[in-house]
């Protein structure tokens, strides 16, 4: 039967266990891309807001201590992969600073794009 205009699909929202794992994989992958954009863009204006507050001899109270620290982790660890994708990014006819830039945003699932085959994704492979 074909799609009616205007009328939304929502075989994919009704039945998610119709979805390939493929589908399934690109979905997380987007969800996870669009969160870990969010966070790492508030843990910089967590570390900015730190700074101005540093600069300016103003106290932070002690209950922001724990969220600095998971920021401050969030930010290296995504700092490392996005060295690593700008790096290895060359080898895949891909642009260092864009895709190290990108990497940074989006984690892991950047590092996950960049490594994969021409034949498939190394996910799917295993």
């Amino acid at each position: 039967m074909p799609r009616q205009s205007g009328v939304l699909d929502t075989k994919n929202l009704l039945f998610p266990h119709t979805m390939t794992i493929k589908q399934k994989k690109k979905k997380l992958f987007t969800v996870i891309k669009v969160i870990s954009i969010f966070f790492i863009s508030s843990a910089i204006a967590w570390e900015a807001g730190n700074i101005y507050a540093t600069l300016t001899n103003q106290k932070l109270p002690n209950s922001f201590n724990l969220i600095f620290w998971i920021e401050r982790f969030a930010l290296v660890a995504h700092l490392i992969e996005g060295i690593a994708a700008a790096l290895y990014a060359p080898s895949k006819r891909k642009d260092s600073i864009q895709y190290g830039t990108y990497t940074f945003f989006v984690g892991t699932v950047g590092l996950l794009e960049l490594f994969e085959e021409k034949n498939g994704n190394l996910i799917n492979n295993q």
